[in-house]
């Protein structure tokens, strides 16, 4: 038996440790709330455009934006803006804000850059940007995209382009188009579309169609948001017609806007119905004075001044819609989208629209109006005398078109898809400048 002494001593080896899984969390971006962001428009005129920026920065949830607007010039929205959101003036060059949009084309779209004055803009814009601390910028016109969007990019911030012209030949001349295409690849990070036509007349990658996007597209860059107009409309209300039937057409004269095929059009409608009673709501702007006094004599030449009736510019457009039994769209070009057609089915009026660009979006042809086509006076003719040959027809039209309204285009349907927009794009990585 070994002695104790050469007994070898007993070695307690240590327990091999386990490995622990420890998951470490990934940093997420904080998103600020609520959200900063800047809407920047070149002009406060009384325009489509304008009038839709209004309504959307009025609905915007306030415990998730705070909005501030900049104009390049003032003008009625940019004062009735200031009831809803911080508003500020900010002059641009004569030469920037009496330039077309049908002359910014490749030779012509950086004119400004020429021009001390307009460089100084849009670095005086950046400095803005940068002092009021935005968290993104929103752009809502084709001159607004372009100097918003380069003052945006060089005050390192978030950009959405809200287009709502259609970038096509029959719209635009082919110079803007090709240039305004390839721009939107590269400037804004963002897109938004006002009607599925608008957004694929841009011939954008990665864009979503489809007449009714429920969300952001995921996948790509852009997406479709139709404007909207109030629910409940406020003129929703029935008018004693006297047995007279009232037309209307609502927008500015203009000859894409097709008042002298509405004209044409009541001519006919007239020799059926003698108790119809045409108006034609709106006034010249952009240098298009000559084309009213052309549309104005037209009413002469075909015998109908004394029941045809031009209003003029109408600030309450909603109480002439509720005095109208129907109204007519006639443009000559795809409407981009269409807002006074909206407006006229959430007062439950049957709509007669031609049949391009986003307007078949909205209205069900044979369910809440007729399409047809564009620039065909007899076609026009004959859908408005269906309609007021059958009131039943009529009636029917109209409550289903209240009722599309209220599903699809109210604004507040419109504003939470815009702040979706917001949320996307500020939770995923920015793309170099």
């Amino acid at each position: 038996m070994p002695s104790q002494a050469l007994r070898k001593p007993s070695v307690r080896l240590p327990l091999r440790p386990k490995l622990v899984s420890v998951e470490v969390p990934r940093r997420q971006k904080t998103i600020p709330s609520p959200l900063r962001v800047l809407f920047f428009d070149h002009t406060g005129a009384q325009s489509g455009a304008e009038i839709a920026m209004l309504n959307l920065v009025r609905h915007l949830d306030r415990a998730k934006v705070t909005p501030v607007v900049v104009f390049g010039a003032g003008g009625p929205v940019a004062e009735q803006m200031r009831a809803f959101a911080e508003t500020h003036v900010l002059p641009l060059p004569i030469a920037v804000a009496t330039a077309k949009k049908d002359s910014l084309g490749i030779a012509t779209l950086f004119r400004f850059r020429a021009t001390l004055g307009g460089i100084a803009y849009i670095w005086r814009l950046a400095r803005f940007i940068r002092e009021k601390e935005v968290d993104l910028v929103h752009t809502n016109s084709l001159k607004a995209d372009l100097i918003g969007g380069f003052a945006a990019r060089i005050s390192r911030r978030r950009l959405i382009w809200h287009v709502r012209d259609r970038i096509d030949n029959d719209y635009l001349p082919s110079p803007v188009v090709r240039t305004f295409r390839w721009l939107s690849r590269w400037v804004p990070h963002f897109v938004i579309a006002n009607s599925t036509a608008t957004l694929e007349s841009l011939d954008s990658p990665g864009q979503q169609g489809g007449s009714v996007p429920s969300e952001p597209n995921r996948g790509g860059r852009s997406i479709v948001v139709h404007d909207g107009t109030l629910w409940p409309f406020p003129a929703d209300r029935t008018v004693e017609s006297n047995g007279l039937f009232r037309i209307g057409l609502i927008g500015r004269i203009s000859p894409w806007k097709g008042q002298h095929i509405f004209l044409r059009a009541a001519e006919l409608v007239h020799q059926r119905f003698p108790q119809a009673r045409f108006f034609i709501v709106g006034g010249a702007m952009f240098g298009e004075a000559e084309y009213e006094r052309e549309v104005r004599s037209l009413t002469e030449s075909l015998g109908i001044s004394n029941v045809v009736t031009f209003t003029g510019f109408r600030s309450d457009v909603q109480n002439i819609i509720a005095d109208m039994d129907l109204i007519v769209h006639a443009s000559t070009t795809g409407e981009p989208f269409g807002q006074v057609i909206i407006e006229g089915m959430a007062a439950g009026k049957p709509i007669i629209a031609t049949d391009g660009g986003g307007v078949p979006e909205i209205v069900e042809h044979g369910k809440t109006g007729i399409l047809v086509p564009m620039g065909d006076a007899q076609i026009m003719a004959e859908a408005i005398s269906k309609v007021l040959a059958d009131p039943a027809l009529a009636a029917d039209m109209g409550a289903r078109g209240r009722e599309r309204v209220h599903d699809y285009f109210t604004i507040e349907r419109k504003a939470r898809k815009v702040e979706a927009v917001y949320q996307r794009m500020l939770s995923r990585p920015q793309r170099p400048s």
